[in-house]
């Protein structure tokens, strides 16, 4: 993703156009805010419904991420191997046990 301010946008529109048709998304700024996106065209479904990303989706509100974990909902597992030594466990992959 590339930023490009606006005179520059204006000058050099068909190369960021370009950009944009080859899959890059150019973000464009108004004093170095950003203002606009210039993206390629969304692909669309057998329906002709356009097919939005995760991304989008959060933007727009329909997708939010997951809460905080619960401890409580995990079961604690005893240890089942007993503590050993990086160099114990080198030396049986070894073979020098």
């Amino acid at each position: 993703m590339s930023a490009v301010g606006l005179r520059e946008l204006k000058n050099r529109l068909s190369r960021y156009v370009q950009r944009a048709r080859s899959g890059e998304t150019v973000l464009i700024t108004d004093r170095g805010e950003i203002v606009a996106e210039l993206s390629p065209p969304r692909k669309t479904s057998a329906a002709g419904e356009a097919i939005t990303t995760l991304e989008e989706m959060r933007r727009k509100g329909l997708l939010h991420g997951g809460g905080t974990n619960d401890p409580s909902l995990y079961p604690v597992f005893s240890r089942t191997l007993r503590r050993s030594s990086v160099s114990e466990l080198l030396d049986k992959e070894r073979g020098r046990t």
